[in-house]
């Protein structure tokens, strides 16, 4: 296999596929969401289908006819639900359709005798029953948030609907309720109780019954997904993680987001010898890789495969973000996956860093200025850090974040002072003469982890926001200095997005497209930092290395860039706590109470 550098032709090529293997669930998928509106228009609107036999609905013994709307409307309104499920090929979602669409024909032709309602129901039965070899997929990972955010949703949809049904028998009311009175009426009506709203004949009796199924629905289905048993998410296992460090020791020079694989939110697969693996994490139905598979070159097929049999068997969409060349060129080529440039990495070669020339002039004078006003600075692996200050750079490393939640996961650990990460690097700004504050004289920390044997990745940036900026310049510049002494030759920086998009947009003779290209991503960068970070490394005058991201077709990029911005942390589907109301996780606590341990019996020794 080569592991040469691609040809520009190869990265930009566009696949010619034949149908996707999964287009027989998407069409079903799509007939169940149709079925299941048709079912909630039967259920809600009384003249959705004029019907000769709908006089014999008048005179049904006790409540049947209300009965068969309210069944219905709860047909359709779980076959919209399953609809996303089916297009996945999920089992649990094909059988629960299988139950729903003969209750759902039924409900059709009790209460409103529609011939055409029955067929459609009984002949998407069919091909869910002939191709029912097509919907193996097995459940994603899941946790309890899913049941508020189904109250949430489902309680708010419920509501909207119960309007329409209280409000589709104008006919039939009682006076003239005002607006108020009729949400009140859907709201007693949601958990069984009848409302100030009247109406003539048995029309009452339909609408509190498809009221009733509303709330029915909504109170059986957020108990289910909070009582159901748990999927979690992804953790790396403890034996799982030391495989990859064995990886890693012999092949971690290759990639410098290698150690990253090493975050414990994220699962993996190997290859049949054991030789290779894929790090991932699945978010929204994104089965989500970062950078190169870790490993012996010649084995990453056997791990690529395994992870594509994982994603088929989950009916996960498979991507990786932020993969080499290299790494582009063998999951395109292995799995018939297409890869698109997504930004450059910045690398610094520390033998040919210098802060002088005209270049660099303004670093070196931010530098200087900052060593004037009395800062000094300290790089230091950390395993040589004592428990006390590890611990302390810890929680500054935490209040200084700046965001509830944590940031980053191609390009980020998630975790700092671990005792597992001895070889990390860590470099801290401090003023003796600052006035004291909760981290003493603590004022910036940069955390490095290794590239190998001879290089270090940027894990993260943090600052005291009272600092004088400045503070990340003036530690990458200490790294950069004291790197030589630790057998440091190369530094990776921050990930600029669309760096080559910007660095041409700039130039004179650019075209409208890339001004207008360029123009788009400066007016983003206020949420995301896309032309700040840019600009950020190339202060440094680094080497430029370009990143993928490997998708399966064009219409999975927006999902995917979803997926990838939950990833990251950009955005928060679930309700955080309060700061204050947090507690540190086992995992802190315990990498915390190992720290302590460790420092205690290096000190036992050495006395």
């Amino acid at each position: 296999m080569s592991g040469g550098v691609p040809s520009r032709s190869s990265r930009v090529r566009t696949l010619i596929r034949g149908p996707r293997p999964e287009s027989v669930p998407v069409l079903v998928g799509r007939a169940c969401a149709l079925v299941g509106l048709l079912d909630v228009a039967a259920g809600v609107f009384p003249r959705f289908r004029h019907s000769r036999m709908h006089t014999l609905a008048e005179v049904l013994p006790g409540a049947f006819g209300p009965f068969a709307a309210a069944l219905s409307l709860s047909a359709g309104v779980l076959l919209l639900l399953l609809a996303h499920g089916l297009k996945r090929g999920k089992r649990r979602a094909w059988r629960a359709a299988v139950a729903l669409l003969p209750a759902g024909a039924v409900a059709q032709f009790t209460y409103r005798h529609s011939v055409v309602g029955v067929l459609l129901s009984l002949l998407l039965l069919v091909p869910l029953l002939v191709h029912r070899d097509q919907f193996t997929a097995l459940p994603d990972p899941r946790s309890r948030w899913r049941a508020l955010a189904n109250f949430v949703l489902m309680g708010a949809g419920s509501l909207l609907l119960g309007l329409v049904i209280v409000n589709a028998h104008p006919r039939r009311l009682v006076g003239d309720p005002s607006l108020a009175d009729r949400i009140t009426h859907v709201l007693y009506g949601l958990f069984g109780f009848e409302g100030p709203v009247e109406y003539q004949g048995n029309t009452s009796w339909t609408v509190a019954f498809s009221l009733g199924a509303l709330g029915w629905i909504t109170a059986v289905t957020t108990v289910y997904l909070a009582f159901r048993p748990e999927h979690p998410a992804a953790r790396l296992t403890e034996e799982d993680e030391a495989r990859l460090r064995a990886l890693l020791e012999k092949h971690g020079g290759r990639d410098s987001l290698g150690h990253f694989a090493l975050r414990r939110d994220k699962a993996v697969v190997f290859s049949p010898s054991g030789k290779a693996a894929v790090t991932y994490r699945v978010v929204s139905g994104v089965m989500l890789a970062s950078g190169d598979p870790i490993g012996d070159v010649e084995a990453w097929p056997g791990a690529i495969e395994r992870f594509m049999d994982e994603a088929k068997a989950h009916s996960w969409t498979p991507a990786v973000m932020g993969c080499s060349e290299t790494g582009g060129e063998v999951w395109t080529r292995e799995t018939g996956l297409d890869a698109l440039e997504l930004g450059d990495e910045a690398v610094v070669d520390v033998a040919d860093f210098s802060l002088a020339g005209r270049a660099m002039r303004n670093v070196r004078q931010m530098v200087k200025r900052i060593e004037r006003a009395g800062y000094e600075t300290r790089v230091r692996r950390v395993r040589d850090l004592g428990g006390a200050e590890l611990e302390r750079i810890r929680r500054a490393a935490e209040d200084w974040r700046g965001t509830d939640t944590e940031r980053g996961f191609s390009m980020a650990l998630g975790r700092v002072g671990d005792p597992a990460d001895g070889d990390c690097l860590i470099a801290t700004a401090h003023k003796a003469d600052a006035e004291p504050g909760p981290y003493g004289d603590l004022k910036a920390i940069l955390h490095f982890v290794p590239w190998g044997t001879d290089g270090v990745s940027l894990d993260l940036m943090r600052r005291d926001r009272s600092a004088d900026p400045g503070m990340n310049e003036l530690l990458i510049v200490a790294a950069l200095q004291a790197a030589p002494k630790f057998g440091i030759a190369r530094v990776s920086l921050n990930f600029a997005m669309f760096r080559s998009a910007l660095a041409r947009g700039e130039k004179i003779g650019a075209g409208p497209v890339l001004r207008a290209w360029r123009g788009l991503l400066v007016f983003l960068s206020r949420w995301f930092q896309i032309e700040s970070l840019y600009k950020f490394n190339a202060k440094f005058q680094p080497r430029w290395e370009p990143r993928f991201v490997v998708y399966r077709a064009s219409g999975d990029l927006p999902r995917i860039g979803f997926a990838a911005m939950q990833a990251e942390g950009f955005v928060n589907l679930a309700l955080p706590l309060p700061r204050f109301l947090r507690r540190r996780s086992p995992a802190a606590r315990a990498c915390a109470h190992q720290v302590a341990e460790r420092v205690v019996e290096r000190d036992v020794r050495a006395a």
